[in-house]
C-alpha cells in the first residue's frame, strides 16, 4: 500500500478513537466532527480512493472561528501503451481553511479574517491560496436553522500546472447554512466565490447527516469546485460525491 494512503488510514483511525457527549442544552464553545470514507476494488478493476475531513467550531466571548481541512486521494491500476500494468493516481486534493470572526458590540455582527490553502495536482492550477477579510453577519440562529454570510476584500496567489502565476486582488463572498431537520439528522449549505481579474472561483457543498447512534453518523455530501480559467482540456467544473463515516466530539 502506497505511504501516503497508509498515512491516511492511520490518521483517519485516531479520529475513529474520539467520540462527543450529547443532551446539553448549552452552546459548546468547540465542537468537531470528523469524517472519513474509503473505497476499494479488486479483480478486474483495482481502485484505491479515500476522502478525509475535519470541520470545527471555536466559540469564545469575543470570537466565533471556524476551521476545515479536507483530502482526497484515489489510485487505481491501468494497462500501460505495452500492456503492462501500473498504478496511477487519479486524485489527490487537499484542501485547508479557517476564518476567525471578531463579534462587535452586537455579536451577531462580526469582522472577519480569513485564508485558505489548496493543491489538486489533478486539476488546472498546482495550488491556490487566498487570504481576504471584511464584514460577516449571523442572521439569524433558532433551535432548528442559522445563516450566516461574510464579504469582503482580499488577495489570490495560484500557479497553474504549466507555471503561470495568477496573483491579484479579488472580492470574496460566503455563505452557510444549517438545518436540523429531525433530532437525528441535519443538512448543511456552504457556498463561496472570489472574483479576480484572471479567475474566479467558486465553491460549493451540500450534505445531510443522519445520526446512527449517540457519536456515529452516515454523511451523504456533494461539492461543487468551479473555475473560470483553466487550461486547455479540463473542465471548468469538478465534482465529488462522498458518503462517509462522521463522529462529533468535543
Amino acid at each position: 500500500m502506497d505511504k501516503k494512503i497508509l498515512a491516511f488510514a492511520l490518521s483517519g483511525l485516531c479520529f475513529t478513537t474520539l467520540a462527543f457527549a450529547e443532551g446539553e442544552e448549552e452552546m459548546k464553545p468547540f465542537s468537531m466532527e470528523a469524517g472519513m470514507g474509503f473505497n476499494i476494488t479488486t479483480g478486474n478493476t483495482e481502485t484505491t480512493s479515500l476522502n478525509g475531513s475535519i470541520v470545527a467550531n471555536h466559540e469564545l466571548e469575543d470570537w466565533s472561528n471556524d476551521y476545515n481541512i479536507s483530502a482526497l486521494y484515489k489510485e487505481e491500476t491501468v494497462e500501460n501503451a505495452d500492456g503492462e500494468k501500473e498504478d496511477r493516481i487519479s486524485a489527490e486534493k487537499y484542501f485547508a481553511s479557517a476564518q476567525a470572526n471578531y463579534k462587535l458590540t452586537n455579536p451577531d455582527h462580526r469582522l472577519f479574517g480569513f485564508a485558505s490553502y489548496e493543491q489538486d495536482k489533478q486539476s488546472s492550477y498546482d495550488y491556490q491560496a487566498t487570504l481576504a477579510s471584511g464584514w460577516n453577519q449571523k442572521l439569524w440562529e433558532t433551535e432548528t436553522s442559522k445563516f450566516e454570510y461574510s464579504l469582503g476584500p482580499g488577495y489570490a496567489w495560484s500557479k497553474t500546472q504549466d507555471g503561470e502565476q495568477q496573483n491579484g486582488m479579488i472580492v470574496r463572498a460566503s455563505a452557510a447554512f444549517q438545518w436540523f431537520v429531525s433530532e437525528t439528522s441535519k443538512f448543511t449549505q456552504t457556498a463561496s466565490t472570489e472574483v479576480g481579474r484572471d479567475n474566479t472561483k467558486s465553491l460549493s457543498e451540500s450534505a445531510l447527516t443522519a445520526s446512527i447512534n449517540g457519536s456515529l453518523s452516515m454523511k451523504l455530501g456533494i461539492k461543487l469546485s468551479h473555475n473560470t480559467h483553466v487550461e486547455s482540456g479540463k473542465d471548468k467544473l469538478d465534482t465529488e460525491t462522498s458518503v462517509a463515516l462522521v463522529y462529533n466530539f468535543f
